[in-house]
Order: structure tokens, then sequence, then C-alpha cells
């Protein structure tokens, strides 16, 4: 209930800053037992019906925190914390990046939706993997870490599958699974490697390193033609793809009502996520799942506010679900209300994926 208003004081400060408020202060409260204690008995739904086995790892329920909101894996005990299943880090990239000029994170609130054009900003492979490193070394939490994996800014579209090996060797001891990010809108050309050639040279390589057999998953736009949706999912027979995460932000406006389509464009280029985008990525979900049906999994992610949100995901085909957005709008309480209405439905049956 004091959600709203610690989150209206936040939405005071600019967005990258109430994002670094936020995260530190529950950083502090993570670092105290007491309070860490009385905040997971608060805030987790521990059921094991809720428990998933997804691409052999065993995920203790299926809401996880998408990549982008902790780059760096350093809030990985607060969000544990909080209740999540997983968390994909990153986007992690070879080299650190400074990432886009800012400001280049922007809200919509009336519509629940937030522009970002952050540019992989991130502590580069090196410092991201020791820091992981140190964490397991001192916990035997049981949150899943995803590593989601993408090319610098400065790295040719013909090189790009090297900087995705070496990101690969760089997390394969310290993270559960991998996630190609090949889908962010905000490096320049990056989208051009949803192709399907450009896919098979990165995931045939990145299969060559993979002898633990580490789930590797690629992550996709939501404003791929069917044509090149049907060439990944005949890609998904090729070459060895563990996964799909469906889908990262849209670069398509008309989601917007007319009001924020003008404000938009006063905010400039960037990726659209939140609210607006729940039916355009359910649709995605939706054909991929047509296309693959059981036998790859897919993770959902793109408006997932409330549990109905995420239910519909599950309906539509997918094994686990992402916030993001919802995760701002909605509070660290959107775990727990997701979670109960599953297991809710659990018990009566509905809950089936």
């Amino acid at each position: 209930m004091m959600y709203p208003i610690i989150r209206n004081t936040l939405f005071l400060l600019p967005p990258e800053t109430a994002h670094q408020v936020s995260m530190k202060g529950l950083d502090m409260v993570a670092a105290i037992p007491l309070f860490n204690h009385w905040m997971s008995s608060h805030f987790q739904v521990q059921d094991p019906n809720l428990a998933k086995t997804v691409f052999g790892l065993q995920f203790p329920n299926p809401v996880g925190l998408g990549a982008g909101f902790d780059k760096n894996a350093e809030h990985l005990d607060a969000l544990d914390m909080l209740g999540f299943g997983f968390v994909e880090i990153g986007t992690v990239t070879p080299k650190p990046q400074a990432g886009n000029v800012k400001p280049r994170l922007f809200r919509i609130p009336d519509q629940k939706a937030l522009i970002n054009r952050m540019g992989f900003n991130n502590d580069g492979v090196t410092l991201i993997a020791n820091r992981l490193k140190e964490r397991k070394s001192k916990t035997n939490s049981t949150l899943i870490i995803g590593g989601n994996i993408g090319k610098n800014k400065v790295t040719e579209n013909q090189d790009a599958w090297k900087d995705y090996c070496t990101n690969f060797i760089g997390l394969e001891e310290v993270v559960d699974y991998f996630v190609v990010n090949v889908s962010s809108p905000n490096t320049p050309g990056l989208r051009e490697l949803q192709e399907k050639e450009a896919l098979r040279k990165i995931f045939s390589e990145l299969q060559l390193l993979n002898k633990n057999n580490k789930p590797i998953l690629l992550k996709i736009a939501p404003d791929l033609e069917t044509s090149a949706l049907d060439d990944i999912i005949a890609l998904t027979s090729e070459v060895k793809i563990d996964g799909l995460v469906s889908s990262n932000t849209t670069l398509d406006r008309s989601l917007l009502n007319s009001m924020n389509t003008e404000r938009a464009k006063i905010i400039g280029p960037g990726g659209l996520s939140g609210q607006p985008l729940l039916n355009k990525s359910n649709q995605v979900l939706d054909y991929l799942y047509k296309g693959i049906g059981d036998r790859l999994p897919i993770i959902a992610s793109g408006g997932v506010f409330k549990p109905e949100d995420a239910q519909a995901k599950l309906n539509a085909g997918a094994s686990l679900v992402q916030v993001w957005t919802g995760f701002i709008y909605e509070g660290p309480g959107i775990v727990k209300n997701i979670l109960q209405a599953l297991k809710t439905d659990s018990e009566t049956s509905k809950y089936t994926k």
C-alpha cells in the first residue's frame, strides 16, 4: 500500500538516479540479516508447486527479472530477497562500455511505459564475472542467474561472433544459462544479426565452446516480420538453440496514444517497454509457439504487470515470464502478487505451463 507514495517520490528524480537510489536502499536492507529475513518472509512465495524444470534447470518459481535491470550483477541478493525465481544480468560485453549519452531513460507514466536507449552500458565481462564468483563463494542461494550477452559497439558485425564467444568463456562458470542479445535497438546495426546466417554463425561458434551443455537462448525483437520469425523457427531445427526469449523492446510508437506519440518524438530514439507492449509481444509469442510447440522453451517478456498478464503468456506457450518495467511501476510486490495468483491457479489446475 505504501509503494505508490514511494514511487511518486522516486519519480521526482531522473529515472536512472531513481533506479540507483532504490536499488542501493534494497541492497542495504538485504545486507542486514534481520531485515533480509523479514523482507524475504513478506515478499517470497514458497510453494513447491511453483517450481519448474526448464532447459534442465530447476527454477524455484517461473517469474524472473529481465536483462537491463541489474546490468552489472550488483543487486542479486536484494532481488533474491524479493522473491524472483531467476534474474538475467547484463547485457554484458567483452569490454566495459559507458553506453549512450544521458539522458537515455524516459518515463511515460500515464501508459506505464518507458523508453530507453541505454546502449549496453556495463562493467565488462571480466569485472562482472569476478563479482559473480565472489557472490557464489558466499551464498547458497537457489536463485537462477542468466547471462545476457552482446557485442561491443565498436565491434563490426562480421566479428560479432567473437564478442559473444568471449562473453561465454568469461561467464560460463558463474551463470546458469546464456541469452544471446541481437535484438536491442540501441546498438547501431545490432538487429541485423537477427538474420538467419548471422545467427547460424554465432550459435555454431558458441556451441563449439559449450562442452558442458550450458543452455544458450536467443532473444528476439517484437518488430520482426513473420518471414524473419519463420527463419528463426527453422534455424532452431538446424542449429542447437536451447530456447527463446520473446521479446525485447519495440520501436513501434503506434502503441502509444496520440499525446504520448508526440512526446516520443521529442524523446527521440530508443526501445519502448511496458504496458503498451503487452499485446504485440503476446502476438509474437503466440506465433513462435505455434511454430515451435513444446520442442523449445520460451521465456516471455513484454508488458507483464499483473497476474493475468503473466498467465496470458503462460497460456500462449511460455514456460517462464520476465518482468522489468512492471517492477518499476508496480513495485517490489509484483512477484508476490503474480505468484500468489499462479499458486491459486495451480491448486485449481489452471496453471498448466
